[in-house]
Parts: C-alpha cells; structure tokens; sequence
C-alpha cells in the first residue's frame, strides 16, 4: 500500500537501489567493476538521474567508489577490508544481542523460532548445496536479524544490516570454491537456545565465534580472489597514474 502512495520516480529510484544492492551484494556486479552509465541504463531501464541518486546511495553504504572524474566502480574486496569488516561487525553484533535480550519479549522469541524453523526447513530440502540458494541466504540474513531486532535502536540496525550485506559479497565470492561447508545448522541453533535463554554472554560469545570462524574459511578458501584483486586495482592505478 505505501509503494502505491509513493510518486512513481520515487517507486523506480527505490527499486533500482535494491536491484543494484543485490547485485552487488551477489557478485553480479563484480568487485572493482566499472560501472558506465550508458550499460547500466540499458540493465535497469530507468534514467541517468535515478542512477546517479541510486549510485550515491550505494557510495553511502560502501558497496560503490566514486572516482574523481572517473565515475564509479563496484568497491573493490581484500582481504585487510575483511578483517575490518569482521572486527566492526563483532563489536556491533554483540551489543545488539545483548540489548534484544534485554528489551525482547514472547513475540521477538516467537519471531526467532519462526525464522530458525523456515531456514532450516529449506535447508533440509535443498541438501548439501543450500549455500549457494538465494532463497536460503534470505532466510539466512532473516535470522539473524530476528536475534537483534528487539534491541531497540533503530540506527544501530540500520549499521549492523548494511555491514550483514558487505559480509554477505565475501560470502558469496567464496562459496563456490568451499568443499563444504561447516555445520552451521547447528551453530545456529546454539545461538538461537542462548538467546531464548536470555544468556547474553553466551549469545554474545556465540555470534563472535559464527563471524569470526566464517571470515577464517572465507580467507582460507577465497583469499586467492582477494589478492588477485588487489593486483588488479594496484596495476590499475599505476596505469592511471602514468596517463
């Protein structure tokens, strides 16, 4: 009902942020790509102006560079931003678990345990290949943004979901090089019985060690893609230094 009341530039510029995001966040839009107006007009049928306002956006949330008189590029990925990346997240992650545990009520543990049940379920289904469903890694991302959804600040939320996403591209990137994955069906469920339990420390404990053991196997299986990277981007810029 609220799109409807929406002006339909409005309506378009918010739906090719979201695209945009998602492919980003996906890898369709790869890391340290070029992203030219003329290319990306015809990808998302919309006008320069909307994605010139969609691209500031994405410069806002880190996931797009502008280039001084260059335009703009996909962030690049390496593995120093990894590291940050997790270093931030843990610090936010634990204070929004122990602020949900705090302030949550029954419908925040019910919302929990609907959002454990519908992942889980699915990934039961899917076999040992749920990783790479897009389907999965919503209900992924709805998890765990059921564990912190009663903390109460709304701008703390908006910090932690934007850094969720960042994390999310390295996921992707890597997930096709993973033998296999970890048991997470199960590490979720330790976190999801600390929280219902109202034990913040152990919660707290618990999300540190689920985001720092999946930056370890990101690095020890996709680091390989970091550091060609990072190559990359150097011979560009020394290119574009000798112009």
């Amino acid at each position: 009902m609220r799109d409807r009341l929406k002006p339909a530039g409005e309506t378009r510029g918010t739906d090719v942020l979201q695209r945009m995001r998602a492919d980003i966040i996906s890898c369709a839009l790869k890391p340290g790509a070029k992203l030219r107006f003329e290319g990306l007009r015809e990808m998302y049928a919309v006008s320069f102006s909307t994605l010139r306002e969609a691209l500031s956006r994405l410069v806002a949330e880190g996931l797009v560079i502008a280039e001084d008189q260059r335009g703009f590029v996909v962030a690049p990925v390496s593995i120093d931003d990894l590291n940050d990346l997790t270093y931030v997240r843990v610090l936010v992650e634990r204070e929004c678990i122990a602020l949900a545990i705090k302030h949550g009520n029954d419908d925040w543990e019910a919302d929990i345990i609907g959002a454990f049940h519908r992942m889980d379920r699915l990934q039961s289904r899917l076999g040992s290949n749920y990783y790479l469903s897009a389907e999965w890694a919503k209900l992924h991302g709805d998890f765990h943004f059921s564990l912190v959804a009663a903390c109460g600040s709304p701008n703390l939320l908006e910090i932690r979901q934007k850094l969720f996403e960042r994390a999310h591209r390295y996921r992707r990137m890597s997930s096709q090089f993973r033998p296999q994955w970890r048991d997470k069906d199960v590490e979720h469920k330790m976190i999801l019985d600390s929280v219902i339990a109202r034990d913040a420390a152990k919660a707290q404990e618990l999300i540190e060690r689920h985001i720092r053991e999946t930056t370890e196997n990101v690095i020890k299986h996709a680091g390989h893609l970091f550091v060609a990277a990072d190559e990359e981007r150097h011979s560009r810029a020394a290119h574009v230094a000798a112009e």
